[in-house]
C-alpha cells in the first residue's frame, strides 16, 4: 500500500498545511535515517523530531518502508522535472541519455550517505524497499517513463518489436549506475558522472545497431535474460517477446 497522501486534512484549504506536514516528516526521516541508520530509527523517534504525533506519524506514512517508498517518489518526480530542459532541447539520443543520467546524479546528490546507510536494505530482493518489488512500482514506472521519452523524442529509428523492451533496458543501465554511486568515493561522484556519460554514448551505439534486424534478436535475448535471473524481474518487465511460452 502506496504511503498515504490524501484523506482530510488534505482536501480543502488544508491542503497546502497538510503536505507541509507530511514533507516534514520525510525530510526528519531521511535525516534520522542518516544519522542513526535505517534499522535503528523508529517511527516514534520520528515523530518526536518533527514534533507531531505518533499517530499523525503513521496517518501519513504507514511504517518506514512507506518512508522510503515516499522519498523514491519525490525523487522520481524532482528527475522527472530536471530533466525538461535537455529533452526539449535536444534530439541526439546520446545527449539525451546523458542529460537524464547525470541530472539524477545531480537530484541524489545530498542523499548520498543516507543511500549507503540502506542499501542493505534496498538490496534484498524481498524487501519493499527494492527498487524491483511490487511496492516501488509507482517510482519505477516514473523512471522507465523517462527512457520511454528519451528514446521516442530522439532522432535514432527503432523497431517497433523494440520499443517497450528498450526503455527497460535503459532504465536497468541507470540501476547499475545508481549501485556504482554508492560506493562511489571520488571528489563529487566524479567517477559516477564519467561512467554516466561514458555509458550514454555506449547504448547510443547499441540502439543505432538495433536498427539492423540481424541484431533485434540479442535485444530481445538480453531482456530475456534479465527477465529470468534477476531478482523480482519476473514480476517487473514481463517479457514482450516470450507470449505464452514457459520457462525452459
Amino acid at each position: 500500500m502506496p504511503a498515504k497522501n490524501d484523506g482530510p486534512e488534505a482536501a480543502g484549504p488544508h491542503s497546502s498545511k497538510s503536505e507541509q506536514t507530511r514533507a516534514l516528516i520525510l525530510e526528519t526521516a531521511m535525516r534520522l535515517f542518516q544519522e542513526r541508520g535505517y534499522d535503528k530509527t523508529t517511527m516514534r523517534a520520528i515523530a518526536k523530531e518533527a514534533g507531531v504525533s505518533v499517530g499523525n506519524a503513521y496517518y501519513y506514512f504507514e511504517g518506514k518502508e512507506h518512508l522510503i517508498q515516499g522519498f523514491y517518489d519525490r525523487i522520481a518526480a524532482e528527475h522527472q522535472a530536471a530533466v525538461r530542459e535537455v529533452l526539449d532541447r535536444e534530439t541526439d539520443l546520446e545527449a539525451r541519455l546523458a542529460g537524464v543520467l547525470t541530472a539524477w546524479l545531480d537530484i541524489a546528490r545530498p542523499y548520498h550517505e543516507f543511500a549507503v546507510q540502506f542499501f542493505k536494505n534496498a538490496a534484498d530482493p524481498d524487501s519493499p524497499l527494492s527498487p524491483f518489488s511490487p511496492e516501488s512500482e509507482h517510482a519505477r514506472e516514473q523512471a522507465i517513463s523517462v527512457h520511454r521519452e528519451v528514446l521516442a523524442g530522439s532522432r535514432s529509428k527503432v523497431a517497433p518489436e523494440l520499443r517497450d523492451v528498450l526503455p527497460e533496458l535503459m532504465w536497468l543501465s541507470q540501476m547499475g549506475l545508481v549501485l556504482y554511486w554508492i560506493f562511489d568515493r571520488t571528489e563529487g561522484r566524479e567517477r559516477s558522472y564519467r561512467l554516466a556519460r561514458r555509458g550514454a554514448r555506449l547504448t547510443a551505439r547499441g540502439v543505432s545497431l538495433a536498427r539492423f534486424r540481424v541484431l533485434r534478436p540479442l535485444v530481445l535475448e538480453v531482456h530475456e535474460l534479465f527477465t529470468d535471473f534477476l531478482p523480482g524481474m519476473t514480476k517487473v518487465l514481463p517479457d514482450p517477446g516470450r507470449g505464452g511460452r514457459e520457462s525452459e
